[in-house]
């Protein structure tokens, strides 16, 4: 298990048991998928029995939503905060946001395989609760980008969002084959470049 995925955890130096837990099974859904991992899976991955897992999780799903809903809470609260701290400069407010996306991306990169390839999985209200919370996330982006381009509409704001997330989360499939910073720094540059077109 890495120390990756700190979205996860509230003390990265001492994840709690149930942390734990979520970080093994993020590794092993972003591996396999969330469909061919079983709780043992799971267990074994932290050094307990599969069943000593229900003693914090109801089910492998409870695990995965639980997985999905904290990263989505996590994304909402850290950007809204970090939008107030950069003051009123649109740019500043622009690049923290970019700054604190490419550190989530690189610092969790198997939650955002999860997230692509699992959220169809999740039950019905479970999905709508993540759905809810990743809207909020992107609309304080476009709050951010109508103050950067005063002149342009929500909806070309949205679109100018969606293509920072994408290029910034594609992350899992190239982290790694440059040193941390370097990519960090690239990621960021071409994500203002988007965000600014």
């Amino acid at each position: 298990m890495t120390d990756a995925n700190t979205a996860l955890h509230a003390d990265a130096a001492r994840p709690s048991r149930r942390e734990q837990i979520l970080l093994a099974a993020a590794q092993l859904f972003a591996e396999r998928g969330s469909r061919a991992v079983g709780v043992d899976d799971v267990g074994a991955a932290v050094g307990v029995t599969g069943p000593a897992i229900y003693r914090h999780f109801a089910s492998k799903d409870a695990m995965l939503a639980e997985m999905l809903l904290r990263i989505s809470e996590r994304l909402l609260e850290g950007g809204t905060a970090r939008v107030a701290a950069a003051g009123d400069d649109p740019m500043a407010q622009l690049r923290t946001l970019i700054a604190f996306q490419v550190d989530f991306a690189l610092d969790n990169p198997a939650l955002i395989t999860v997230h692509d390839r699992d959220l169809g999985s999740l039950a019905d209200e479970d999905a709508a609760q993540v759905r809810w919370l990743q809207r909020r996330y992107v609309e304080v982006w476009v709050d951010v980008l109508g103050r950067v381009h005063p002149a342009s509409d929500a909806a070309t704001n949205r679109a100018r969002a969606h293509a920072v997330f994408g290029l910034v989360n594609s992350t899992p499939h190239s982290a790694g084959r440059m040193p941390r910073r370097r990519t960090a720094a690239l990621l960021a540059a071409m994500a203002e470049a988007a965000a600014t077109a």
